[in-house]
């Protein structure tokens, strides 16, 4: 009978197991456990607590999957006279400040409540749209955009992506899905409303659309996500802030991340581009990033959250990931007609789901309570280098091929099965050699 470990509620006896790696435990650790770690697992308030967290993926996350129409657009229209890497630090400052600033985030999350976090986001991000909109110099659009609301975005996604542990159990792998979903769906009506509204309105009256919309959004998220135990506040201490340093699992993890990080993003960024250069046309290309989020994705994110209710978190991350190396490999590297790349974009966005998807998961399972917010910071704080280097090395390697993506492709197979194999540590030391464990 397979043995289920991976659940925060069966944490509680995971304290009196020396062999699973736990930390020793004083009687008031305990009473924190029964109090913190058994939450309702359902029920309306929990609900609508995924339904905020939705809207928060919905307007963060899901809003990277836009970014590449405006560094198009920045390109060739607002800006020409600019460098290309002038220009991408405008995007690459989003992904690296809404991942980087987890840490700060995260136990800003854990000591005044997530609430008060998502509600100061939300008016970063969408005051940062609205000066995007009225801006006309570069410096201008690289405060608004790149810097103003992308910390906005990290203090919507961070607490969103924390508090869900704190309501779900058995079915923190569901919440987890379903909450997911918003950036899939997400990352196929932005980049196209913000394409279309800039052809037929203007760039401005695009930013202020997607500002309203997101406000809107916002506004519920604000309403719903809540804390279901009051926040702590304590003095940051030396202990606190190394302790997920010197746990050896989430070292592991981290750097399994970090390479899941390097990886998976080069399908993401370059899908089209590889696409276009082995004869498929560029209007249809264009096609690809909504197609691997509608048939992708959002299958992926609310599958792997299904699954991992059912055998674990960590079985299914890993089963996942080494999924999406195994399709790099197999099927990216070779992929030469339409058909091969359609086949491998759709699979590619199932497999990789698990990693938008369940980032946050993997952490709760073995951080403390009342600091998985920080954990899971510190895990996205090293993961935002990876997102931040991952464009130039990938470009990099291209030059060096001569326009060749073989070398590309090959580097993001073989670095998502390395950081699979790192997560797969971090399980063998929480649950030893035993293949049917649940967690």
């Amino acid at each position: 009978m397979p043995v289920s470990v991976g659940n925060r509620g069966a944490q509680a006896a995971e304290l009196k197991d020396e062999h699973l790696g736990s930390r020793p435990v004083s009687t008031p650790d305990i009473e924190e456990a029964h109090t913190d770690e058994l939450p309702p697992d359902g029920g309306i308030t929990a609900w609508l607590v995924v339904l905020g967290a939705w809207c928060a993926m919905f307007c963060s996350y899901g809003w990277l999957h836009s970014v590449g129409v405006f560094q198009d657009y920045y390109q060739t229209v607002m800006f020409p006279h600019d460098s290309v890497s002038k220009i991408s630090w405008i995007p690459s400052l989003e992904v690296f400040l809404m991942l980087g600033l987890g840490p700060i985030v995260g136990r800003l999350s854990d000591t005044v409540g997530p609430r008060a976090v998502v509600m100061a986001g939300s008016f970063l991000h969408v005051f940062g749209l609205m000066m995007a909109s009225i801006s006309t110099k570069y410096y201008q659009v690289l405060l608004a955009q790149g810097i103003c609301s992308s910390i906005g975005l990290s203090a919507i996604a961070q607490p969103a992506l924390s508090i869900l542990p704190s309501w779900f159990n058995a079915k923190l792998g569901t919440a987890y899905g379903v909450m997911s979903s918003g950036a899939g769906i997400s990352g196929v009506i932005l980049p196209v409303m913000v394409s279309r509204l800039i052809d037929k309105a203007s760039f401005g009256w695009a930013m202020r659309s997607i500002a309203f919309l997101t406000l809107f959004l916002l506004i519920i998220a604000s309403l719903t996500i809540r804390e279901r135990v009051p926040p702590r506040p304590e003095a940051l201490t030396k202990e606190t802030v190394l302790r997920p340093f010197r746990d050896v699992k989430m070292v592991l993890l981290v750097f399994g991340c970090v390479l899941l990080t390097f990886g998976i993003w080069i399908p993401l960024d370059y899908i089209i581009t590889s696409a276009v250069a082995a004869g498929m046309r560029p209007s249809f290309g264009q096609w690809l990033v909504p197609i691997q989020n509608a048939g992708g994705s959002i299958v992926g994110r609310t599958l792997s959250g299904l699954f991992a209710d059912k055998i674990g978190t960590y079985n299914v991350f890993i089963s996942f990931s080494i999924c999406t190396g195994i399709l790099v490999l197999a099927l990216w590297v070779p992929a030469t007609s339409n058909a091969a790349v359609i086949v491998f974009d759709v699979l590619f966005g199932i497999a990789s789901g698990a990693y938008f998807s369940l980032i946050v998961a993997v952490v709760a399972c073995i951080a403390p309570p009342q600091e998985i917010g920080y954990w899971s910071g510190v895990n996205f704080m090293f993961a935002s280098v990876a997102g931040l280097a991952t464009g130039p090395i990938a470009g990099t390697i291209l030059a060096q091929d001569n326009g060749s993506y073989w070398g590309m492709k090959v580097y993001s197979g073989v670095l998502i099965l390395v950081g699979s194999a790192l997560v797969l540590g971090t399980r063998v030391l929480q649950t030893g050699l035993v293949l049917r464990t649940r967690f």
